[in-house]
């Protein structure tokens, strides 16, 4: 079950993502899965810099709104990576 929760909270994050961020993303639902579920290890990361339990870059799954943060970077990324692709 543990697979199927993680894809399911990474669709959400992703089309949370997605509705945050204005302008045109053209990706479709399994893009804006797997963008969610990226995000959602981003997120793990970034929130085991907070914590104190001694393992600081331990790769897990977040909570529903560390996987939106995350995933909102992965897509800025993206973004910018892209618009720099273009122009070069």
């Amino acid at each position: 079950m543990g697979i199927i929760a993680f894809i399911i909270i990474g669709l959400i994050a992703g089309l949370i993502a997605r509705a945050i961020l204005p302008g045109k993303q053209s990706m479709g639902l399994v893009a804006t899965t797997l963008l969610g579920m990226v995000g959602s290890l981003v997120g793990g990361l970034i929130g085991s810099l907070f914590q104190r339990n001694g393992r600081l870059f331990d790769l897990h799954a977040s909570g529903i709104i560390m996987s939106v943060v995350g995933s909102i970077l992965v897509l800025l990324l993206v973004g910018a990576a892209g618009r720099r692709r273009v122009h070069a």
